[in-house]
């Protein structure tokens, strides 16, 4: 790990998209942006917006592609040359079908699971190897097209803690920001 890291949250812009299950990242790095007093603006040179901010002794981008999820890849290619970070220093923070809402995991590498947002990012930067951070918003329910389920706001019931969840999904971005993977994945997981 070199001594920036960018941590990019993933969704889609616009007001229709706000408060979706697909824009949890972005939620997160909202956070994130928020605790370290922090404001974002554009990034002209990668169509992102970003934050600058200290997270314990790590300098950190905080990112958010300007872009629709399926084509995220090439603003975060763009943020990671521009800022010259290789795969281990950029953590993905994401909406994860296979985790049940308001699990939180950590991993490195491994597929995609039909995400178009990674698969997009993993094209881009030509690897897989990339930090994520999932964000678990459960399968959708019956026969529902997972396309559609990601794109609607979140229950009532989810609402309820849907805070909390981006407060913990916070907290592990800073823990694995702190102590790495292995050991922010044996204290969360």
């Amino acid at each position: 790990m070199g001594d920036l890291a960018i941590v990019v949250g993933l969704g889609n812009p616009g007001p229709q998209y706000e408060r979706t299950r697909h824009n949890v990242g972005f939620m997160v790095v909202d956070v994130l942006a928020e605790r370290a007093g922090t404001k974002f603006s554009a990034h002209k040179k990668s169509g992102a917006d970003i934050a600058e901010a200290r997270l314990g002794d790590r300098k950190v981008v905080i990112a958010k592609p300007r872009s629709f999820m399926n084509v995220s890849g090439q603003p975060v290619a763009a943020l990671a040359r521009f800022f010259s970070a290789s795969a281990d220093d950029l953590i993905v923070v994401h909406d994860e079908l296979d985790l049940d809402f308001g699990v939180i995991r950590l991993k490195q590498g491994g597929g995609e699971g039909g995400h178009n947002g990674l698969r997009s990012i993993s094209s881009a930067l030509t690897t897989k190897d990339y930090l994520r951070t999932r964000i678990g918003i459960g399968r959708p329910p019956g026969r529902m097209d997972p396309a559609s389920y990601v794109l609607k706001p979140f229950s009532a019931e989810e609402r309820k803690t849907l805070g909390v969840l981006c407060e913990e999904g916070a907290d592990a971005v800073e823990l694995l920001l702190a102590v790495g993977l292995e050991a922010a994945q044996n204290k969360l997981h």
